[in-house]
């Protein structure tokens, strides 16, 4: 199975400008994602996807692959399919999230694995829900999951309701994605749909037109940077981890 690992780096974030080279410790953001899918070894090739040449500079500079794409992409994912094209022999491909610098190689391989067995659409990656920090916090994105590891649906809110006490198949979300080639080009040309747009989820899209995705399990999730307070955190966890 050849699997392309692809990193959207944009550098003219809304929240973040310039996050892709913000520097945590002696390495750029994008060095540390960039190591840690090289280090999956369910990866056949690595490569950043940009527009800007500060970015591909920065990936040259430390020995990375990188592809230049159009500045017009509205998400992270059409940069990805833009890229794919260009690599017609990979059967499947990682949206490996360029703000995720703790990301680990056994997170993307348990993100891949179905495709060492079959070819779904497409998959992601959940963790086990802290029902006390975030339940109800929006920010942490919940997905229900039916017994066969499909999503149902991916929600902001509280979900589900629960009238009777029990468990459900619920966990966090984590924003890594991986498609089939073929699947990924039909995804980039699908129509935003009314959940995706009530929700902010770009993932419902693929729900709402009637595709599968499966949840694949990990252990925790790791510290995303979508803001400056999330990088002096991301700091402090490395000070931390080296004393």
């Amino acid at each position: 199975m050849e699997i392309l690992a692809v990193i959207p780096a944009r550098y003219d974030s809304q929240r973040f400008p310039g996050k892709p080279l913000v520097m945590i410790e002696d390495r750029p953001m994008v060095q540390w994602v960039y190591e840690a899918a090289k280090s999956c070894p369910a990866f056949s090739k690595v490569v950043v996807a940009t527009d800007s040449k500060l970015v591909a500079d920065c990936v040259r500079e430390f020995g990375g692959a990188v592809e230049m794409t159009s500045s017009a992409h509205q998400t992270g994912t059409d940069r990805v399919a833009e890229v794919a094209q260009r690599y017609p022999q990979m059967q499947a491909i990682a949206n490996v999230q360029g703000d995720q610098p703790f990301v680990t190689a056994q997170m993307l391989t348990q993100l891949v694995s179905p495709y060492l067995e079959g070819t779904p659409d497409m998959t992601t990656l959940a963790c086990p829900l802290n029902q006390e920090t975030d339940y109800l916090n929006p920010n942490a994105v919940k997905v229900l999951c039916d017994r066969h590891n499909r999503a149902l649906y991916f929600s902001r809110s509280p979900i589900p309701y629960f009238r009777n006490q029990g468990s459900a198949p619920v966990f966090h979300h984590l924003g890594l994605y991986a498609f089939r080639r073929d699947f990924l080009a039909d995804y980039a040309q699908l129509t935003p749909t009314p959940l995706e747009q009530c929700e902010g989820l770009e993932q419902l899209r693929v729900l709402e037109h009637g595709y599968s995705i499966i949840v694949c399990q990990t252990q925790k999730a790791v510290l995303e940077i979508n803001t400056p307070g999330d990088l002096l955190q991301a700091k402090s966890l490395v000070t931390k981890s080296t004393v």
